[in-house]
């Protein structure tokens, strides 16, 4: 038996022994202590090697404030600068409105001056010239009105304010002459007559017609004729356009 306890322990087979050194718990706690420190000491002079390699001195901190503060001031600033550009471009949008209305009452007021400057141009049309007797035409305007159509107004006067008292009116003709060229036609003369009968009775009377002219005319001239019963022509008005 015991031959075969000393021949288990001699073989291969026999268990396996491991010595170990033993320390106390607080030398462990001490060894691993160091070590820990060196490590720490280690990455502290790393640290501060990298700090003198980049150039960083020890008043980084200070200056790091100080840009701050400088930041904060230039933020102000630009803050302020922003409300006075805002201010005047508030103010610069209303003097633009100002000046948008004010053009516009100046034009309506050049388009009012111009329709009374017309008016009264029209009315000293209607006025009779010193030394003027029967009857006039006054007034004369033609104007395309739509295509193939040309609008003539005139106003007919007697000057010497209606003739003898209980005298019958007159029976007058009038007669409206369009003249122009047919573009469609190589600009040849063409010309378009309108006539008809004055109502008796009035010193005055306005006529309004609309003239059929053909299809390309170009109205460049229109004359207003007046005729008296035995046809003889007593005014003649001509106004070229």
């Amino acid at each position: 038996m015991r031959w075969k306890l000393l021949r288990r322990r001699l073989s291969v087979s026999a268990p396996r022994v491991i010595v170990r050194s033993h320390l106390p718990w607080p030398l462990r706690w001490l060894v691993v202590g160091l070590m820990l420190g060196l490590s720490a000491a280690l990455a502290l002079w790393a640290f501060e090697f990298g700090q003198r390699i980049a150039g960083v001195q020890t008043g980084s901190r200070t200056q790091v404030k100080a840009l701050q503060e400088s930041l904060a001031a230039v933020r102000e600033q630009y803050a302020a600068t922003r409300a006075i550009a805002n201010s005047a471009e508030t103010m610069l949008k209303a003097e633009r409105a100002a000046q948008e209305r004010l053009a516009e009452q100046v034009k309506a007021l050049e388009r009012r001056n111009a329709e009374q400057a017309e008016d009264l141009a029209f009315f000293e049309t209607l006025m009779p010239a010193a030394g003027d007797q029967g009857w006039a035409v006054r007034g004369l305007k033609a104007a395309a009105e739509a295509p193939g159509q040309w609008r003539c107004q005139l106003l007919v006067m007697r000057q010497d304010g209606g003739g003898p008292r209980g005298a019958a009116a007159p029976r007058l003709r009038w007669e409206l002459v369009l003249t122009g060229v047919q573009a469609a036609h190589g600009n040849k003369p063409w010309t378009q007559t309108e006539a008809g009968v004055l109502e008796g009775g009035r010193p005055y009377q306005r006529l309004d017609r609309v003239v059929a002219v053909p299809a390309g005319a170009v109205v460049r001239q229109v004359t207003a004729k007046l005729y008296d019963a035995a046809g003889a022509v007593l005014v003649t008005e001509t106004r070229r356009l």
